[in-house]
């Protein structure tokens, strides 16, 4: 069975998604996006479930064909001073603002959310959040690529200035390679310093 299309048909809906919220550095990547209805893309599941060059081809497809979508990174100094829960619903609804159509009802991949209120038309859009929303609804999916694909993007570019921590393969996560290059190197300024595995290594 596909996935779904919107929670609610005839209604502009976005569906939101976060990459990188059990990172131990870099940013957490919020993504929104606006399908159309008859959307429609057999290989479309949640970003955890393909390869990487699938996850490539689709970033390709939703970009072309959603009606809106927008991608904001928050990064670890906003992730350390207002947790990463926060900032994931943070950066939501920055992608949320950015969207070049305004959506009339919001799902969110998860069970946690906050009220968003439309910065154009200065009202609460309804929201609901849903449990594994990456493997039930497009939008969602969609959503959960892009902030992969873009996450990812920059975990590479930043690999190659930050050596030894292994992020080409791990992408921040708290891998064994990662978890040595921490000991030997120390934390680098792309770091969340409050997280527990980070913590010991902050200088005093």
């Amino acid at each position: 069975m596909g996935l779904l299309s919107n929670m609610m048909p005839g209604v502009i809906e976005a569906g939101c998604d976060e990459a990188g919220r059990g990172c131990l550095c870099g940013p957490v990547s919020c993504a929104a996006v606006i399908l159309p209805e008859n959307f429609s893309d057999p290989g479309l599941n949640d970003s955890k479930q393909l390869s990487a060059s699938a996850r490539e081809r689709l970033r390709a497809v939703i970009e072309r064909e959603a009606l809106a979508w927008a991608v904001v990174m928050v990064d670890a100094a906003e992730i350390d001073r207002i947790n990463i829960l926060n900032a994931s619903i943070v950066g939501m609804h920055r992608a949320l603002d950015r969207l070049s159509l305004r959506p009339q009802h919001i799902i969110v991949d998860g069970n946690k959310f906050k009220p968003y209120l439309d910065p154009v038309r200065n009202i609460d859009i309804p929201a609901h959040t849903v449990v594994k929303g990456d493997a039930t609804y497009l939008s969602i999916a969609a959503a959960s690529i892009l902030a992969k694909t873009h996450r990812d993007e920059l975990m590479l570019r930043l690999a190659a200035e930050y050596p030894g921590y292994g992020w080409e393969q791990n992408m921040g996560y708290p891998t064994a390679e990662h978890r040595r290059g921490i000991e030997k190197l120390g934390l680098t300024p792309w770091h969340r310093v409050t997280f527990r595995t980070c913590r010991p290594y902050v200088k005093k």
